[in-house]
């Protein structure tokens, strides 16, 4: 186990480049095992999940290596022709919650898949009926028996497809399945995440046929066999929203690089209103220039082109030392204000009631031991820790290497004072 120790105080100044983004990455890996060709992944970023999703892949038979060409962005291949099996390790399972997304694309080449029960962060109940009921749609028998998923089905028919929530999950592992299925699926209520488009350019790329990702409605025609393909990920929106949020909690000034303005667009009005000034500089970057003290705003989340409850972690941090009283109402999952508790700890003054926090500004954190319990409630506390007074030890950083990459790499780069230490 490790921990960050950080120095608070320091404003941040520099540049520093956005990866490529881990939600986008995961799904086209789960996708790779469509085709019998080899797919090239370039950009995607070297993190924990991206390491335990090419585990699974290399115990289902297929072959996964990093490729560096100089002066390209490292590239993940993976060669899945000879696949040969179709259930996933459930200790893999257990670790990692995308691996649900292989469901589809198993049923869509091999005609079956077992997997167990998924894990990831404790953020609230997040049920894959969704996923579940899609595939049922689609044609699959599954049973579910002693902590694990079954589901067979010789060949997957298209058909229209509803969804009571715009679950992301549930879109691409329903488009992922029907890529292979006869005739054609439509997909109603759709989530619209960029993590979406960019999936389906990655299947087209291979030679699927879906029209519509970006939007609530997506159709997908179904075809026989796809072939590979050589794709550029995505940035990371949320890894763009948490520097951003970074140079405001230290009124500081960051360029951040690798930069799609449109995905992060309700992260930049929202701190606009802080005070902060937030704008494009040349392609794909951004410039965010901070107050001394931003003040409080309110924060909803809500599904993409809403506030992203992905960064609600990061924006209560923010809130923390703010001018005023925010109150901050998550609407996406139930348990996501495990970062408050330990916020507490730092002399934060929120108070939660179900899905509502209310913070009130203090004028200073004060550093203190706190431990992290999912992703992003890690990032919010190393925000914290940035602009505390004296020392902050973030306990449990695994869990912040599951989403960003070089975290504390990057924040030293622009001034942070930030190391990571062995608890041992």
């Amino acid at each position: 186990m490790e921990s960050y120790i950080i120095t608070g105080g320091y404003r941040l100044s520099g540049v520093v480049r956005a990866s490529g983004a881990k939600n986008a990455v995961l799904p086209m890996l789960a996708g790779t095992v469509l085709t019998a060709r080899k797919c090239i992944i370039r950009g995607a970023p070297r993190l924990r999940d991206v390491t335990v999703m090419s585990d699974i892949l290399r115990l289902l038979g297929a072959e996964v290596h990093w490729a560096t060409v100089p002066g390209q962005e490292p590239a993940l291949v993976v060669d899945p022709s000879r696949l040969v099996n179709y259930q996933v390790e459930e200790s893999l399972t257990r670790e990692m919650r995308s691996s649900i997304f292989l469901m589809g694309p198993l049923l869509g080449r091999m005609g079956r898949v077992r997997v167990a029960y998924p894990g990831g962060c404790a953020i609230g109940p997040r049920p894959i009926d969704l996923h579940l009921r899609g595939l049922a749609a689609l044609g699959a028998r599954i049973r579910e028996k002693f902590g694990f998923i079954y589901a067979e089905a010789p060949r997957l028919v298209g058909t229209e497809i509803h969804l009571d929530f715009p679950s992301v999950g549930a879109t691409e592992n329903i488009m992922m399945a029907a890529v292979l299925a006869e005739g054609t699926t439509v997909i109603r209520n759709a989530a619209k995440e960029p993590e979406i488009v960019d999936l389906q350019n990655f299947l087209n790329g291979m030679g699927a046929r879906i029209k519509g990702a970006g939007t609530d409605v997506i159709r997908i025609e179904g075809t026989d066999r796809l072939g590979g393909t050589e794709h550029q990920v995505i940035p990371d929106r949320i890894e763009v929203g948490t520097f951003l949020v970074a140079a405001a909690i230290t009124g500081g000034e960051l360029v951040i690089e690798n930069v799609i303005p449109e995905h992060v667009e309700s992260v930049c009005a929202k701190l606009r209103e802080t005070g902060c000034q937030v704008g494009e500089e040349g392609c794909g970057r951004l410039r965010i220039r901070a107050p001394r003290r931003p003040k409080a705003v309110d924060i909803k989340t809500l599904p993409y082109p809403g506030f992203p409850t992905d960064m609600q972690p990061q924006m209560m941090a923010l809130m923390c030392v703010a001018d005023g009283t925010s109150v901050i109402t998550e609407t996406v999952f139930e348990n996501r204000f495990k970062q408050a508790e330990e916020l507490r700890r730092m002399s934060a003054n929120i108070k939660t009631d179900g899905r509502t926090a209310v913070v009130k500004g203090v004028a200073a954190l004060s550093g203190a031991t706190v431990e992290v319990s999912d992703l992003r409630s890690g990032a919010a506390l190393v925000l914290a820790g940035l602009v505390a007074e004296g020392i902050t030890r973030v306990e449990g950083v695994h869990h912040v290497d599951r989403g960003y990459e070089c975290f504390e790499e990057k924040l030293r780069a622009v001034g942070a004072r930030i190391k990571r230490v062995s608890d041992g």
